[in-house]
C-alpha cells in the first residue's frame, strides 16, 4: 500500500526567523507517501427546529466539547537520537538544509527535533499518543495547556499499529473519556484537537468517509475523515459529537507533505487494547496463521462458486505453519474466523492478530463450491513477517491464450518456486486478464498443476471461468480469466 517517508517540516515565523520544527508524521499517496497529522474537535448542536426526514438543519457548535475537553490534549516535543555526521536521513528534510550553514561536528551531526500530540488518558499522567511520534526519541517533552512541561517516560511502543504510550510525573490532570469506534458510521460528524505545525489546540471538524481502510501492511482499520490534520497534529484525539475519543489522528493523503482533504485515525478500541498490552507486558503479542490472501472480485467469485464477492482468498500457504498443518491450501477462501464475518481480504489479518497466540481458532472456508470448517492453532506474529511461501504450478495454452513450458530443476532454485510450469507468451482471454511472460502457473481453480497435460485437463473442468494461480517475482496471485 504504499512506501511510508518521514518528512521533516519548517515552520516560519516573522521576517528572518525560521523556526525548524519538523514533525515525525507519515502520509498515505500513491507516491512516495508523506506527512501524517491529526486533530481532535468536539460537537455540540444548538436547538433548532425540527429538520425535515433526510435532512441536516444548521451547522454544529463545538466549542462546548472543546471546552470540555482540550484541556487533556497535549502538546509533545522530541529530540531524536544523534545520528553520525555521514547519515543525512531523510533527503527532504528542511533541517538538513540549514545544517550545512552550521559549523561541522566531530563526528555527530547535531540532533533533530520533532513535534507532535497526544491526549491524556489518566490523572497519574499516563499519555497516548504516536509510536511514529517518540519511537526515536532521546528526550520527550509534554507540555499541557497550562503551559507547564514535563520530561515523559516512554512506556512501550508497537510499530505494528503506530500507538504509544508515554507518562509524566504529574497528578489531577484533565483526563479524555472514550467512546465506542465501532458504532462510527460515514457522514457522522467528528474533531480534530493538536498541534498542526506547532500551534497548540488547534481545532478542525470534519466527517466520517470511511470506517474500516486499509493502508499500507499494517493490522489497522482506519477511520477516514476529511477533518484538516497537518504535521504536528500526529497522535492528538478524534472525538465524536459527545466529546468521546473515537481514534487517534495518524495519517494523511498527501502528494505535498500537507493535508488535502483525506485524514486517518486509529480505531480508539484497537489502540486501548495495544495500550493494555504496553502497560502490562511492555509489548504487544498478535497472532498469525501462515497464509497470503487477496481479495475477491466478481470474476473470482463466480470461478469458485461464490454467490457474491467476499472472503479472503488463500494464494500461498506457507510451509511448517498452522495453516498448513491444518490443511489450508490455496484456492480456499476464508469467511470467517471464530463467528466473524470476513468481508474483505484485509480483514482477515486484523481478526487473526487479536487472537492471541496459541489459542486456537475456528476458520469457515469456501472450498470446492461448498462451505467446510477447519480448525487452526495460531502462533505468534514475529517481528519481522515471514516471507509468503510458494505453490503448486499450473498451465495450459489453448483457449486461455498461453504458451507454458516445463521449468527445470535449475530453473525452480534460480526463480525461488515450487512451480513447474513457465508461461513464455501471453495473447488473448490470459494477456487481457494480465497474465505475462515470465509467470510461473501453480494452480488452476484451487488445484496445483504440474505439467501441462494437468493444465488443460484443469482449463478444461473449469468451464468459462478461470482463476489461474500464479507466481510473479515474491509474490503469489490468483487472475481470474473470462473464456466464455
Amino acid at each position: 500500500m504504499g512506501s511510508v517517508r518521514i518528512w521533516s517540516l519548517a515552520v516560519v515565523a516573522g521576517i528572518f526567523v525560521a523556526v525548524v520544527a519538523h514533525e515525525h508524521s507519515r502520509a498515505v499517496t500513491d507516491e512516495p507517501a508523506l506527512v501524517a497529522a491529526r486533530a481532535p474537535l468536539a460537537v455540540s448542536v444548538p436547538p433548532a427546529a425540527a429538520p425535515a426526514a433526510g435532512r441536516v438543519s444548521g451547522l454544529p457548535d463545538f466549542s462546548g466539547l472543546v471546552a470540555e475537553n482540550g484541556g487533556a490534549v497535549v502538546n509533545i516535543s522530541v529530540v531524536e537520537k544523534a545520528q553520525k555526521a555521514g547519515d543525512s536521513g531523510d533527503p527532504d528534510d528542511l533541517s538538513q538544509f540549514f545544517r550545512r550553514f552550521q559549523p561541522p561536528g566531530p563526528d555527530r551531526a547535531p540532533p533533530s527535533r520533532g513535534i507532535g500530540s497526544g491526549f491524556i488518558i489518566s490523572a497519574d499522567g499516563y499519555v497516548l499518543t504516536n509510536a511514529h511520534v517518540v519511537a526515536d526519541a532521546s528526550e520527550v517533552t509534554v507540555k499541557l495547556t497550562d503551559r507547564r512541561e514535563f520530561a515523559a517516560k516512554v512506556i512501550g511502543v508497537d510499530k505494528r499499529s503506530d500507538v504509544a504510550l508515554i507518562k509524566i510525573a504529574a497528578t489531577g490532570l484533565p483526563t479524555v473519556h472514550f467512546g465506542d469506534s465501532k458504532r462510527l458510521r460515514p457522514g457522522q460528524w467528528v474533531v480534530a484537537i493538536g498541534s498542526p505545525f506547532g500551534f497548540e489546540n488547534s481545532v478542525t471538524a470534519g466527517v466520517v468517509s470511511a470506517t474500516a481502510r486499509p493502508l499500507d501492511e499494517t493490522y489497522v482499520p482506519f477511520i477516514q475523515t476529511d477533518a484538516a490534520v497537518n504535521p504536528g497534529n500526529s497522535g492528538g484525539p478524534l472525538f465524536n459529537v459527545d466529546g468521546e475519543v473515537i481514534g487517534i489522528n495518524a495519517q494523511i493523503f498527501s502528494r505535498t507533505g500537507g493535508y488535502m482533504g483525506m485524514s486517518f485515525a486509529i480505531p480508539i478500541d484497537l489502540a486501548l487494547s495495544v495500550k493494555n498490552q504496553l502497560m502490562t507486558k511492555g509489548k504487544v503479542a498478535r497472532s498469525r496463521i501462515g497464509v497470503a490472501v487477496q481479495e475477491v472480485d466478481q470474476k473470482l467469485a463466480q470461478t469458485f462458486g461464490l454467490g457474491t464477492p467476499h472472503g479472503a482468498l488463500i494464494s500461498a500457504v506457507e510451509p511448517k505453519t498452522p495453516g498448513e498443518r491444518a490443511g489450508l491450501k490455496p484456492g480456499d477462501v476464508i469467511t470467517s474466523v471464530n463467528g466473524h464475518k470476513i468481508g474483505h481480504s484485509f480483514d482477515l489479518p486484523v481478526v487473526i492478530a487479536e487472537i492471541p497466540p496459541g489459542n486456537v481458532a475456528r476458520i469457515d472456508i469456501w472450498r470446492d463450491h461448498k462451505a467446510a470448517e477447519v480448525s487452526v492453532k495460531t502462533v505468534l506474529l514475529d517481528d519481522e513477517p515471514a516471507q509468503a511461501a510458494r505453490a503448486e504450478s499450473d498451465d495450459s495454452g489453448g483457449k486461455l491464450g498461453l504458451a507454458v513450458r516445463p521449468l527445470e530443476p535449475q530453473e525452480q532454485q534460480e526463480l525461488h518456486t515450487r512451480g513447474k510450469l513457465l508461461v513464455e507468451d501471453v495473447t488473448g482471454p490470459a494477456l487481457a486478464a494480465g497474465v505475462q511472460a515470465g509467470d510461473v502457473v501453480l494452480g488452476v481453480n484451487g488445484a496445483g498443476v504440474s505439467s501441462v497435460a494437468e493444465l488443460k485437463r484443469e482449463v478444461a473442468r473449469a468451464g468459462h471461468s478461470v482463476a489461474l494461480l500464479i507466481q510473479r517475482d515474491e509474490a503469489q496471485i490468483y487472475v481470474p480469466i473470462d473464456v466464455g
